[in-house]
Parts: structure tokens; sequence; C-alpha cells
């Protein structure tokens, strides 16, 4: 008697193929409705804020639009751009056909200690990055003065709550829904990897050559660890510190978030200490994962059970089959994965 081949785990760049409803056209499809559904959240958010910023008063700018001021002004632009993490998720549910956490990560959720672990190995890195980029000439323009705590202080409160969410957003979207999209295609990590690379930079916008360089080396940089890691968590830790201290260091002086100019703004001097920053950081989290690899891969899908098998088989084990995973018992039941050595290590230790 033979017995047919198991399928083989995924890692999470093929996760969109985790789905037994997964059909060569859905990542196309959800693509285009992530792009339309986020383009009018974002647009509608903006339209509230800007009736309700009309409402109490607030000057208007040159373009007709509500001026909010440095702080208020921050605070609406990140959280029109955290619009995109309950975008990714639905449409990974609804139109993918597979749990909403497998965008987070090969185990089906955001591994909490994973990320704290990525954040503190992520903040001195950045942190002394950060200080070489201050410590770089200028060019003789004004000199920055202390903002003081009235300004610095509320200012800080609201990144602290506000910033996680805004790059946590670019994650999903980028290494996370357009990894998967992509990869639901393409066998190898780099196919899926190399394109939202390119594309994270070009959202940022068109200034230098250093720093859209310097924008593809992180995203490159952060694809290659969410495949290595199989999850968001040390894209999210990395992006999230960087913006926090960025931020927060322009909060710290007079009309520092007054300023338009982001990342792809930068000079060569300090695009060559950032890419020095984000490879050591990719060098820390390899060097600690191979002592405690977390799960890298997920059970395939397996085939659909017909009813009367499955009838059959859920009393005998004591698991109900789960409707969303044709023939696999729910989470939670007490039945053994189908593919125990799946991950890298053997099981989520981070």
């Amino acid at each position: 008697m033979t017995t047919s081949p198991l399928p083989e785990p995924l890692p999470y760049h093929r996760l969109a193929r985790l789905s037994v409803h997964h059909r060569w056209w859905r990542p196309w499809v959800g693509t285009l409705v992530v792009a339309l559904v986020y383009t009018i959240a974002v647009t509608t958010l903006y339209l509230v804020f800007d009736a309700w910023g009309s409402r109490k008063g607030y000057p208007k700018g040159p373009d007709g639009s509500v001026e909010f001021g440095p702080v208020s002004g921050t605070a609406v632009d990140l959280l029109l751009l955290a619009v995109g993490i309950p975008v990714v998720l639905l449409a990974v549910r609804w139109i993918g056909q597979r749990p909403a956490g497998t965008v987070s990560s090969v185990t089906g959720r955001l591994r909490w200690r994973l990320l704290a672990l990525c954040v503190l190995t992520a903040l001195p890195i950045v942190a002394l990055s950060t200080v070489g980029m201050l410590l770089l000439p200028t060019d003789g323009g004004q000199e920055s003065r202390w903002a003081g705590w009235t300004v610095f202080g509320p200012a800080l409160a609201m990144l602290v709550v506000l910033v996680p969410l805004q790059t946590a957003a670019e994650e999903y979207m980028f290494r996370g829904w357009l990894t998967q999209a992509v990869g639901a295609l393409a066998r190898s990590p780099w196919w899926a990897i190399l394109p939202q690379a390119v594309l994270f930079a070009a959202a940022h916008g068109w200034g230098t050559v250093w720093g859209f360089a310097d924008l593809v080396v992180f995203g490159v940089t952060a694809g290659w660890l969410t495949w290595r890691t199989g999850g968001l968590e040390a894209a999210i830790g990395l992006h999230a510190v960087n913006n926090l201290l960025s931020f927060g260091f322009a909060a710290a002086v007079v009309d520092g978030l007054k300023s338009d100019e982001t990342a792809a703004d930068a000079p060569w001097q300090v695009v060559a200490i950032d890419v020095v920053s984000i490879l050591l950081y990719a060098a820390a989290v390899v060097w600690w994962t191979r002592r405690r690899p977390p799960v890298r891969q997920a059970p395939a899908p397996l085939p659909p059970v017909p009813p009367a098998v499955a009838t059959s088989y859920a009393p005998l084990t004591g698991a109900p089959v789960s409707p969303t995973w044709p023939g696999r018992p729910t989470p939670g039941a007490p039945v053994a994965p189908p593919y125990p050595n799946a991950g890298a290590g053997g099981g989520d230790r981070a």
C-alpha cells in the first residue's frame, strides 16, 4: 500500500497558499482591494478630521486644508497611516480565506516575546546611530532650540502610542501583504522580498538617490528578517524604534515636527550611518535567533476530508474538524500537530 507524501511546510512568504481555497487570482484581487479600501478609508478619515478642525476654529493653510499644528498634525498623519492594519487583516481573512493572524507570523499570531526582544536589540543600535547623525556637521542653518517640557511631554506621549501603530501598518502592508502576495506565485523568497522593498522606498517620495537607496536597504533587510524569523516581529521592532527616536528628537526642538523631510531626503553621510545600523541589527537578530530559533514554517493545509471520514474521525480523537482548514483539528484540541518539526528549532521558543 502506497501513501501520498505529506505536503511541504510553508515559509512566511508562501503563507497565502495556506488556505485550501487559494487560487492564483486571490493575491492580485486582494492587492487591488487593499489599495482601494485603504485609499477610501484614508480619504474619509481625512475629510472627517478636516471638518472637525474647521468647526474647532483651526486655521487653514494655503491649500485650504486645516492646519492642526505640529503635534496634532503629526498625530493625524500617523493615524491615517495606521488604518493599514485593519485593512490588511480583513483582506487576509475575507479575500485570502485564511486566518488573519497568518500575516503576522507562521504561528498565526504576533509573537510578543519575540517582538520585545527585537525592540531591546534595536534600541542601543539605533540610539547610537541617531546620536551619530546628530553630530554630523550641518549647513549652518538655524540653531535648534529646546522646545520645553510643555511641548515635548505631550508630543512624546502621543508618539509612544501612535508611532508603533504607524510602523506596524507599514510592515503589514509591505513586508506582510505584498510579500505574501508575490510569494504565493514565486517559490524563492527573493522574488517576494525585492519588489516590496522598492515599493516601500517609492512610497516615501522621491528625494535624494542616497535616501532612496537607504529605504531600499531597509526594505530588503526587513523583508529578509521577516522570512528568516517567520514573522513581522523583527521588522516591526527595528522600524518602530527607528521612527520613535527620529520623531522624538524632532519633537524635542522648536518646530521640529513641522519639517516635511523624510528618510528619502537623507544625504549620503546620514545614509552611511543608517545602513551600518541596519546591518548591525540584522546581524544581532540572526545571532540570538540561532541560539533560540523561532518557528519559521507553518504546516501546509491538508486535503479536504470526506464528510463521512470527518464524522468518524472526530469522536475517536475528541477533536472536531476545523471548518477553516478541512481535515485539521481546531486550534486548542488535544491532538498532536501534523508536522511537529515544521519550524526551525522545533518550537516557538521566542
